[in-house]
C-alpha cells in the first residue's frame, strides 16, 4: 500500500468547482494585487484568531522579518529562540542585524523550554521568539510571565500554528505580533508561498502595512520606512478562502488519524507526541521518536510509506549559524531529538486504512 506524506492535489480535487470559480473570477476581473479577496481573507483570519489586525504578506518568513522591523529590532539586540525549527526563525533575526540566542527545548512538546529562558536574558535581550511547533502553542503563559517581568517583547513564530489556541486564546494574542506561513504543505496552504501577520497593536499594524509595500505611508509614493515587496497575491487569497470553510473538517481528519497512530503504537518502543494541557493541536505534524530512526525510515520506504525528518540537524550546527551557538552538547535535548525524531503522514486526504497500515508497520518493526 502507498502512503504519501503529502497529497496537495487531493485538496484541489475536493474543492475543484469552487477553486476554479474563484480563480476565473480573479483573472477575468483584473484585480490581481490587494483586491477584494485579499481584504476579505485578512478580515476572516483576524476574526478566526480574535485579533484586531491581520496583514497578508508574501511568506511566513517575510511575516517574521517585517514584525521585527516594525518593532525596531536590529543591530545590538538579542532575541531568545530555539535551534529546533525551520531556518526562517533564526534567518530573519540575523537579517535584522540582531543576534539569536539559542536555548533548549521541552522534551515533550519540542517547543522552547521556559525554564531555560531567564538564564539567557542579558541587558541586550529585546524579545523572545517562541516557535509554536507542529500544530500547538508553546508554554505561552510561562513565556508571557517571563517577558512581562523583564519588559521584553514576544514575537510568536506561528508558522505551523494557524487555528491554534491555549485555553481559548489564539496565537497572535500572546505577544506583540505573530507570523503565520501558508506554504503549500501547511494545514492552510497557498498555491505557492503566502504569509500573515496578526497583531492587536495599532502602531505595529500600521508599520507592517507600510513595510510590506516598500515602506509606503498613507499617501501613495510617499515613504516612511525602508520596506519590502511582500504582498499576498489576489489569486492566493481567493484560493485560500475556498479552504477556510473546510479547514476544521480537515483538521478533524488529522486528529482522527493521530488517534489511530496513538492507539496502535501505545506501549510500543516509540515515544509518542504530547499535547500540553490547555492546548488544542491541529496536528500539523505527527512526530514520534525511536532509537533506530534511520533503520525504521528505510523500512517504511520499502513498504511504500513516506516519512520525513523535521529537523535532522539543529540550527546551531549549520555553518551560517554555528557562531551563535555553544557547540555540540550545548543543547542536549535538541540534539537528542534530532537524532530520534520521525514525522509520519497525517494529511487530511489519507484513508483510515492507510494510517492503520503505517502504524502497524511501525509497530511490527520496533516491537
Amino acid at each position: 500500500m502507498r502512503v504519501p506524506f503529502y497529497d496537495i492535489k487531493a485538496q484541489y480535487d475536493e474543492l475543484q468547482t469552487e477553486m476554479d470559480r474563484v480563480v476565473h473570477e480573479v483573472i477575468s476581473g483584473g484585480a490581481y494585487i490587494m483586491g477584494p479577496h485579499h481584504k476579505a481573507f485578512e478580515e476572516e483570519c483576524a476574526a478566526l484568531h480574535n485579533v484586531k489586525h491581520a496583514i497578508a504578506v508574501n511568506s511566513g518568513t517575510d511575516a517574521l522579518r517585517i514584525i521585527m522591523d516594525a518593532i525596531g529590532i536590529g543591530a545590538g539586540d538579542e532575541v531568545i529562540t530555539t535551534a529546533f525549527t525551520f531556518v526562517a526563525s533564526t534567518e530573519t533575526i540575523v537579517q535584522t542585524g540582531a543576534t539569536p540566542v539559542f536555548v533548549d527545548i521541552d522534551p515533550e512538546t519540542y517547543c522552547i523550554d521556559p525554564a531555560k529562558i531567564e538564564a539567557a536574558i542579558t541587558p541586550k535581550t529585546k524579545a523572545i521568539m517562541p516557535i509554536h511547533l507542529f500544530g500547538q502553542l508553546s508554554d505561552v503563559k510561562a513565556i508571557k510571565a517571563i517577558a512581562d517581568r523583564h519588559n521584553l517583547q514576544i514575537i510568536e513564530d506561528a508558522a505551523q500554528a494557524f487555528g491554534c489556541h491555549h485555553d481559548g486564546t489564539f496565537a497572535g494574542n500572546w505577544g506583540i505580533a505573530a507570523g503565520f506561513s501558508f506554504y503549500v504543505t501547511k494545514n492552510l496552504g497557498a498555491c505557492g508561498d503566502g504569509g500573515m501577520i496578526v497583531t492587536n497593536d495599532d502602531e505595529v499594524a500600521a508599520n507592517c502595512k507600510s513595510l510590506r509595500i516598500h515602506g509606503m505611508g498613507r499617501e501613495r509614493y510617499y515613504y516612511d520606512h525602508v520596506g519590502y515587496t511582500s504582498r499576498l497575491s489576489e489569486l492566493n487569497a481567493a484560493y485560500m478562502r475556498t479552504k477556510l470553510p473546510v479547514l476544521d473538517t480537515w483538521n478533524d481528519r488529522r486528529a482522527k488519524f493521530a488517534q489511530i497512530y496513538i492507539d496502535t503504537l501505545q506501549g510500543s518502543n516509540v515515544k509518542l507526541p504530547i499535547v500540553s494541557s490547555g492546548n488544542n493541536t491541529t496536528w500539523h505534524q505527527f512526530s514520534i521518536q525511536v532509537d533506530n530512526r534511520d533503520a525504521l525510515q528505510a523500512h517504511l520506504k520499502e513498504q511504500g510509506i513516506d516519512s520525513m525528518i523535521y529537523y535532522p540537524v539543529p540550527l546551531h550546527f549549520h555553518e551560517p549559524y554555528a557562531k551563535y551557538g555553544q557547540g555540540k552538547g550545548s543543547l542536549p535535548v535538541t540534539e537528542e531529538v534530532t537524532d530520534k525524531i520521525l514525522n509520519l503522514p497525517i494529511h487530511p486526504h489519507l484513508t483510515e486504512e492507510q494510517v492503520k497500515y503505517a502504524a502497524e508497520t511501525i509497530k511490527s518493526f520496533v516491537g
